[in-house]
């Protein structure tokens, strides 16, 4: 993915990103860290009603994360609220990849 002047990717991944788009991570966790968040305003995961759009979120993150060459694997991260470390309060979906994930997370 290119990046903008400011460090992050601003690019619909492959024309999938209709309700979505895709940065790279400016504090990237991993060789590969990208963010697919949706273009409407949604503070939180637990403030989602429907499904579509979060079926949507992991197709793109699917896409992108082949696209990146990610055929090993990779770790999809949603944080929400306080106690589950969310920093900035606009929904986000976490990939990352291009190394071997440990576990527990943290």
């Amino acid at each position: 993915m290119p990046r903008s002047p400011s460090g992050a990717c601003r690019r619909p991944a492959g024309g999938t990103g209709r309700w979505c788009l895709v940065f790279r991570d400016v504090a990237p966790q991993a060789p590969v860290h990208f963010l697919v968040i949706p273009k409407r305003p949604i503070p939180r995961i637990s403030q989602v009603s429907g499904t579509l759009l979060l079926g949507h979120l992991m197709v793109v993150a699917a896409r992108t994360a082949q696209a990146e060459g990610l055929a090993e694997g990779y770790r999809l991260v949603i944080n929400d609220g306080k106690h589950g470390a969310q920093s900035v309060y606009h929904l986000h979906l976490h990939v990352l990849g291009g190394r071997q994930m440990g576990w527990p997370p943290g």
